[in-house]
């Protein structure tokens, strides 16, 4: 699943800390809980048992748009693996009417007694008879339900034709323990089977599902019955649906896969770069991966509500119709960035997920790792002109963000129930889960990380896995198995080992073990920090935990097997050394006048260089800054300040290493400037100390004057070019540079002269947007425009500069709108509210509304959800008071378990003010004496 917001299952019906209560692994429940009717429950885990196991499901779906409900009959074909009576399976908020038993072996069938117990979702089916070890049944259950009127389940979406007629589309989202809401089912991954699934409809509509339609029977009453084939073996969070008015556009792909878009009809007209994306990068993933993509068909809906990214149910994958729509005359270059990546991400999962599945969502990074890693390593080579791989490196800065905290977890992390499971869909799982096989892709070389790969996709086709099955199959992948000995035969991966090159540390003095390696990098929180001391040829080594608290105890346990990487002033060929102790010491061939390790930010990892190796890099930025990468250039911007924070280095000095960005073009170093600079004048716009927070954005300004005022108002260049254009004129109008101002003003009366019908350059228009949301006639017109629109894309950058607005009374009534839904869609909630968060007019706005709606807020969006993370942490993330920190410490402490007050998000807030007031206790002093020395300096220089 790609996020976005997640939001996937709405579970307050048990307080979290029962949850625990029931559930506690190191206990063994010794009574049982009791049914909704009083009678007790014959199971008392959170897991299923496995004393039957589902085979097929023969699944009948009957939606009404009009009544918002539907009815639905189930035949689960079961295999009993021990003598029972009752079976358990999964089920919530739905009514089952009818439920019977039939012995396949016999013909008999015999009614079934339902038991339901809500906190743990589960149903009991009580049998009469024993059911025998060895022996086929077949469960028959009629079930009835709403339609969710949530983004997770069997849900209801709407869209509003340009006649302003509301319609109707029901759409599924099950993972990860929602398909037990719109059916009966053994909603675990490891629970595989094989779906065939019909779907009644009335003749206005279509039906779609994870398999090519067989065939439509015309039924009474003008109802017709779409019949699917049977799927390969799945598991239930894959299994989807969708009733519609949808029209689709379709390819076929070089090994004869129908591929489809489907989208509201309006719409459907900016399908095709979505279509086009998805059949160059299905063809890639079956070259790739060895492994011709199993189903007949791919398709890709866009539906109008939809919480997260995306997800990848198998053979339908969906999507917020920003993630898919794109129009070349309105959409920008980062739309096209985000689109193709988004679709790469998903197709990934078609085997990394769908064929290949974890076993349990402890090691969800198995899934959602694997797709965002694969989506970079596809995209370069599908789209060589986005230029992907100037944009990995931010993930792992991501990740590291929230890596950092205590409140931080392993890779791989015991869950139990739905709350938990879903707060596993975080930067750790997806964005860190990626930069470590990343690492690893280094570490064993990209030939023999491959063949590793396809191994394990080859060996478990069908099947579940845990961390263990990754790590062997990478193992000795030189050795054939019988599944992949063509692929490995003149590897020239096979060969390394007896190189004595610059990888003899790690390869030839110690037998290469993947998982003692790796399990350092999934079964522990956290990250290391290398500091390297230099003395002649010497390189002294060692490390320990980067952890932002003033708790050290919780650093002096850690320890990784790092993959070093360096170059040196003597040579730029990338040398390695695997660390795998405290500390150790490696020797150059020469001294040298610099050393840069983690090259290209390949590792997960930061770095210290003590004695003069900082001074050496920031005088080799001031003097050649193009000797070094331009993703090395941003990770050394990114480490100073991250040393900043844990005292390894004086603020002053990672101030001085900014001061060559002057002659920055890069987009990675340049975003990598903003990202660390502007976090420091939110922090003091929200302490209302003014004339600091101008200085500093003069001062980044005055940085970055001469790249922006190069900029032209066009969509001329590559991708990279464009997205930093629009990332420049945004800043730059948003700050009231004038000449950025007066272009923005000039274009802006034109459109809205217009009427909205001028052509923008797609690139500066929410530059222009921004100047024009300033007075209340273009905020209203914006507004107005964002309302007709059908463009996916501007809708998105009209939204967003309507939030930069200093129109405060407007925020607050976009938040409110965001919470109705009617004018604003509730999946943009998330997003309006943290944006409205860095507006410096209007930020303590967000904060009430998020107290002020807080009940609100979770009935809609799960407790465990990314939306709710996103929100909280997104709006308390620039405070730095004790003020400030004793109230977020007094709300969320007044909640209730069953209110959030357990969840990590909550902890992440409050840890990150506390880490904000030691930052700005330590350092305001010694920012304005720096900016006092340099700011009246730079504006006086020509650049």
């Amino acid at each position: 699943m790609m996020r976005f917001v997640l939001f996937v299952s709405l579970l307050v019906l048990l307080p979290t800390h029962l949850w625990a209560t029931v559930t506690d692994v190191n206990e063994e429940p010794t009574s049982f809980p009791t049914s909704s009717n009083g009678e007790p429950f014959p199971w008392n885990r959170m897991r299923l048992p496995d004393t039957v196991t589902p085979l097929h499901y023969n699944l009948l779906i009957h939606p009404n748009l009009t009544t918002l409900d539907f009815t639905g009959f189930v035949q689960i074909k079961i295999e009993v693996h021990q003598d029972t009576k009752t079976i358990i399976l999964h089920s919530k908020d739905i009514q089952i009417s009818n439920a019977r038993l039939l012995n396949t072996d016999r013909g008999h069938v015999q009614p079934l007694k339902v038991l339901e117990y809500p906190f743990y979702q589960q149903i009991a089916l009580i049998s009469h008879d024993l059911l025998k070890t060895g022996n086929v049944y077949v469960i028959q259950l009629m079930f009835a339900a709403n339609l969710s009127e949530s983004f997770h389940g069997f849900y209801k979406s709407t869209y509003r034709t340009s006649k302003g007629e509301t319609r109707v589309v029901a759409s599924t989202q099950f993972e990860p323990t929602s398909a037990r809401v719109a059916f009966p089912c053994f909603d675990e991954p490891a629970f595989k089977a094989n779906f065939s699934v019909r779907i009644r409809r009335e003749a206005e509509h279509i039906s779609l599902s994870n398999m090519p339609k067989l065939r439509t029977l015309e039924l009474p009453h003008g109802l017709f019955e779409d019949q699917f084939d049977e799927t390969v073996k799945m598991s239930t969070y894959l299994v989807a649906f969708i009733v519609s008015d949808f029209l689709s556009i379709s390819k076929t792909s070089q090994n004869g896969v129908q591929i489809s878009v489907y989208a509201v009809p309006e719409k459907i007209d900016q399908a095709e770069f979505a279509l086009d994306a998805a059949v160059r990068l299905l063809d890639f993933y079956d070259d790739y991966f060895d492994i011709p993509y199993p189903l007949p068909k791919q398709d890709l809906a866009a539906i109008p509500d939809f919480q997260s990214g995306a997800m990848e149910n198998w053979g339908l994958t969906t999507y917020r119709e920003s993630g898919l729509l794109f129009d070349p005359e309105k959409s920008s270059a980062s739309d096209k960035l985000g689109i193709t990546m988004i679709i790469a991400h998903e197709l990934a999962h078609q085997w990394f997920g769908n064929l290949v599945t974890m076993q349990w969502w402890n090691d969800l990074w198995l899934n959602e790792g694997f797709a965002k890693f694969m989506e970079f390593i596809s995209v370069n080579i599908t789209n060589p002109e986005l230029q992907v791989e100037d944009y990995f490196m931010a993930k792992c800065f991501e990740a590291m963000e929230v890596d950092a905290l205590s409140s931080s977890h392993p890779v791989s992390t015991p869950v139990e129930n739905p709350a938990q499971i879903q707060e596993m869909f975080d930067d750790v799982s997806y964005d860190k889960g990626a930069c470590i096989l990343n690492m690893l892709r280094e570490f064993l070389t990209p030939e023999a990380f491959k063949s590793g790969i396809v191994r394990y996709l080859k060996r478990h086709s069908y099947k579940n896995t845990v961390n263990s099955d990754l790590w062997e199959s990478l193992t000795n992948v030189c050795e054939s198995d019988g599944l992949d000995e063509t692929r490995l035969k003149g590897d020239k991966s096979c060969r390394r080992s007896g190189s004595n090159s610059g990888a003899s540390k790690w390869q030839s003095e110690d037998e290469l073990d993947v998982k003692a390696l790796m399990e350092t990098w999934t079964l522990q929180e956290g990250f290391p920090i290398v500091t390297v001391a230099v003395q002649g040829r010497e390189v002294r080594l060692s490390q320990e935990r980067y952890l932002k608290s003033d708790d050290l105890t919780q650093t002096s346990s850690f320890l990784w097997q790092v993959p070093l990487t360096y170059i040196t002033s003597g040579s730029t060929t990338v040398q390695r050394f695997l660390l795998k102790t405290k500390t150790d010491v490696l020797y150059l061939p020469e001294e040298v006048d610099w050393i840069k390790f983690n090259v290209d930010m390949s590792g997960y990892y930061i770095v210290h260089y003590e004695g003069s190796g900082w001074d050496d890099l920031i005088t080799l930025l001031k003097h050649d800054h193009t000797t070094l990468t331009s993703n090395d250039r941003a990770s050394l911007i990114n480490t100073a300040f991250q040393l900043v924070s844990v005292g390894k280095l004086p603020l002053d000095k990672a101030l001085d290493l900014t001061l060559y960005l002057s002659k920055e073009t890069e987009i990675m170093p340049v975003t990598q400037g903003f990202s660390e600079l502007v976090p420091l004048y939110k922090l003091m716009e929200k302490r209302d100390m003014v004339e600091l927070d101008n200085q500093m954005k003069g001062y980044i300004l005055q940085l970055f004057r001469n790249l922006i005022d190069q900029q032209s108002w066009t969509d001329d260049g590559s991708v990279s070019q464009r997205m930093l254009r629009s990332y420049l004129l945004l800043f730059a109008c948003v700050r009231g540079h004038p000449p950025c101002v007066r272009t923005a003003t000039q274009l802006f009366n034109k459109w809205k002269e217009s009427d909205g019908k001028m052509s923008l350059p797609n690139d500066v228009t929410m530059a222009v947007f921004s100047v024009g949301a300033r007075t209340e006639e273009g905020w209203d017109f914006l507004f107005e425009k964002y309302k007709e629109s059908m463009y996916i894309s501007i809708k998105s950058r009209i939204k967003m500069a309507l939030t930069t607005s200093s129109l405060d009374h407007k925020l607050k009534w976009m938040m409110e709108q965001s919470l109705v839904g009617e004018l604003i869609k509730t999946q943009d909630l998330p997003y309006v509210v943290t944006s409205v968060s860095k507006n410096p007019k209007a930020f303590k706005h967000a904060w009430d509304f998020l107290k002020a709606n807080w009940d609100s807020l979770i009935k809609k969006f799960d407790l465990g959800s990314h939306s709710i993370a996103h929100m909280v942490v997104g709006v308390t993330n620039q405070y730095s008071t004790r003020e400030m920190l004793a109230e977020a410490r007094g709300f969320f402490g007044s909640l209730r378990a069953e209110t959030g007050a357990e969840l990590r998000c909550i902890q992440q807030a409050v840890e990150n003010i506390e880490e904000n007031i030691r930052w700005m206790d330590k350092n305001l002093p010694l920012l304005q004496a720096w900016l006092h020395r340099h700011f009246e300096q730079l504006k006086n220089t020509e650049f």
